[in-house]
């Protein structure tokens, strides 16, 4: 049964907005993909939340209207993971603090040598993407906890999976967004700096190609679904395999611009931008999946004890800079 009355909500949330993102169309379909992949020993619980979760695939994108700056400020970096602009920043903090700290120490150096640099060097011309996702990974943890401990009780659980849901949806996004080589760079809405090869500095072709042409093909779940390769545990520390994940996605950048260079994506039945909207999405769906079901199995064993604690000063990493160590 699915959570229609929570669905409808969602839709009255999600009014018409500026896109920001694959638009609500793929990011829908890259949900839905992943949740229906779930295999039986995974979280299927979220199947019955399918409908509010495709819903709400955006919703992260309406938390980002000027009006409401406060959320604007802290939103509007979480979408994007600009390579190009902190590769002095090695390696990745595996703390957001920790990297909003690093920009800065950059702006203050070149600040007055090069003032156009520095202008970029903060977290809205970088992004903080893998960030927001394993924030959002390591909540979900949480209330898959929260799920188990009430199914071994006997308990409704109808609470604990609502707020899954809830996450599952924010990470979905996040996700979903890094599987578009055009949130992986700084290229994100036309080409930047020298430009030998003549691609699109249009700002429109990030909205051409995530959005215009993913409706004019009417992406479903039917096309990417076969693409999906079957469950696989992710391997190692999810920071680093999230980083991963954007860097696969972010080194196939230029090749949009390529195929943008062609005929605009003007044209629906053109096969090899189909194939990059079918291979992408299947990449974000694939990738969602197997968070999810690593969070499912990570959720089956009691929270670690950290000795001491990440805010506790005789902590080693702790980082007087930021108040706590880093994970």
């Amino acid at each position: 049964m699915r959570l229609t009355a929570l669905a409808a909500v969602s839709a009255i949330a999600l009014a018409p907005t500026a896109a920001f993102a694959w638009g609500q169309t793929a990011h829908a379909v890259i949900d839905r993909a992943a949740i229906e992949a779930i295999p039986a020993d995974g979280p299927v619980f979220l199947r019955k939340y399918e409908d509010y979760i495709a819903a709400s695939a955006t919703q992260p994108d309406a938390w980002r209207g000027d009006s409401e700056n406060f959320s604007k400020i802290e939103e509007d970096p979480n979408h994007g993971w600009f390579r190009e602009q902190f590769t002095f920043v090695k390696p990745i903090p595996r703390s957001r603090y920790e990297f909003v700290i690093a920009l800065y120490k950059q702006y203050e150096k070149i600040k007055d040598s090069d003032p156009s640099a520095a202008a970029r060097t903060n977290v809205r011309w970088t992004g903080t993407l893998p960030y927001a996702a394993i924030e959002a990974y390591d909540r979900i943890v949480v209330c898959m906890r929260q799920v188990r401990a009430a199914q071994t009780a006997g308990t409704d659980a109808t609470v604990a999976e609502q707020n899954c849901a809830f996450d599952v949806f924010r990470m979905g996004h996040y996700i979903g967004d890094g599987a578009n080589p055009m949130h992986d760079s700084v290229n994100s809405d036309g080409w930047r700096g020298a430009n030998p090869h003549g691609y699109t500095t249009d700002r429109t072709v990030h909205g051409r190609f995530e959005s215009k042409f993913v409706d004019g093909i009417g992406l479903t779940v039917a096309d990417i679904a076969p693409r999906i390769p079957a469950p696989g545990h992710v391997e190692g520390d999810m920071f680093d395999a999230v980083l991963a994940y954007l860097d696969r996605s972010g080194d196939k950048m230029e090749s949009v611009y390529k195929l943008e260079k062609r005929d605009g994506f003007a044209k629906f039945t053109d096969k090899d931008v189909r194939e990059m909207v079918y291979e992408r999405t299947s990449a974000g769906a694939a990738m969602l999946r197997d968070m999810l079901c690593r969070a499912w199995a990570e959720s089956a064993s009691p929270p670690a004890k950290v000795v001491p604690s990440p805010i506790d000063f005789a902590n080693p990493k702790f980082n007087p800079e930021t108040g706590s160590a880093p994970d």
